[in-house]
């Protein structure tokens, strides 16, 4: 495997290395060190020495959520999450993908999202329907909501109609990029992917994005791949404080307690804390888990789940247990694919709940 010397840096720092094991919130629900960002490390050095070859640790190299928490801890400023991209993307130009992440890249390409689906759920079309017309505010939903959790996407939608606001969504809405960029990282047709996407997108002043994933991809990624992007882009979650704040919602407040699971992309990548935090306390009686803000640990991957749905279980679950931990009975995300991946755990001591969940009410 060809890898940069920066990466090979990174990795020989990283090889023995624990400072980051108490975050990863994979190798804390396995339990297994083969899913710590150190053992992924010593695997990548002996494929680089020759010792083994990329197919004997690429399963391991996908069991990484890529949440970036081994990052934040390190006072070295040592990047598992890099080196991690960058095994990826040499893999695919090398052909030595996994067969079900190949399955996963060709879905991508050929319908705009990993899991090949190609129809949207009929209560969402109807929503998306009532929307067509162009406005100056593009409402992004992601793969995510469209294909995989529909319900929450139609909810998305109530929110800003409660709200008043006028905006546009997309019935052919193309992908973000952010699956290509997870699964391959910078390969030329992700930064394809998302160069056609931003082109849709400039065609508004306000660019909404639903889910963090995409929040980070537009906000983030597209710069460092050097896509360009003339809308004003922002979160879901801030765009609806603001709306709070400037009284075109009205909130209710109840008596239930609540904690909030921050999701990575938002807190870490995109330093918002608050905003959510400004929406729930609206609604709820909101507490705060352990890990939060930015030293939160994800609560599982709905893209991850395709192919290691069992690990993710044990991600959602252990966190499920955070929860519970700190006597809250009810969590609420701002991550619709970390609410499918919560609320398919089999239990029933806390409630998972949506931000749009607690407006509808």
């Amino acid at each position: 495997m060809i890898m940069s010397q920066k990466s090979k840096e990174h990795i020989d720092a990283c090889r023995f290395c624990w400072m980051c094991h108490h975050i990863c919130p994979v190798g804390n629900a396995t339990g297994q060190e083969r899913n710590t960002a150190r053992a992924r490390a010593l695997g990548l050095s002996l494929v680089n020495r020759d010792t083994l070859q990329v197919e004997d640790v690429i399963d391991n190299v996908y069991e990484c959520c890529l949440c970036g928490g081994c990052v934040g801890v390190c006072i070295t400023g040592w990047d598992p999450v890099m080196f991690t991209k960058e095994a990826r993307l040499q893999a695919a130009l090398e052909d030595k993908l996994p067969a079900y992440i190949n399955a996963l890249v060709d879905n991508c390409l050929d319908t705009g999202n990993a899991y090949g689906v190609t129809e949207l759920d009929g209560e969402l079309q109807a929503a998306v329907a009532a929307h067509a017309a162009p406005t100056d505010t593009l409402l992004v939903l992601g793969v995510d909501a469209r294909c995989k959790v529909p319900a929450q996407a139609v909810k998305a939608i109530r929110v800003l109609e409660k709200a008043g606001v006028s905006f546009t969504v997309l019935a052919n809405e193309p992908a973000t990029g952010w699956q290509m960029d997870f699964l391959v990282g910078a390969a030329e047709e992700t930064k394809q992917q998302m160069a056609a996407a931003a082109q849709v997108m400039n065609g508004y002043k306000t660019v909404v994005l639903y889910d963090p994933n995409d929040a980070k991809c537009v906000k983030q990624t597209y710069h460092e791949y050097g896509v360009e992007t003339t809308a004003k882009a922002t979160t879901f979650t801030a765009f609806v404080a603001a709306l709070l704040a400037e009284g075109k919602l009205e909130a209710a407040r109840s008596d239930r307690a609540v904690v909030y699971q921050d999701p990575y992309q938002l807190a870490r990548d995109l330093s918002e804390t608050e905003e959510p935090r400004e929406i729930i306390a609206s609604y709820a009686v909101l507490g705060e888990m352990l890990c939060n803000r930015k030293e939160t640990i994800a609560a599982g991957n709905l893209l991850m789940a395709e192919y290691i749905p069992q690990v993710m279980e044990q991600v959602a679950a252990r966190r499920l247990f955070n929860a519970e931990s700190v006597g809250a009975d009810t969590l609420v995300t701002a991550c619709v694919g970390e609410y499918a991946v919560l609320k398919a755990v089999p239990q029933d001591k806390v409630a998972v709940l949506s931000i749009e969940d607690l407006i509808l009410g």
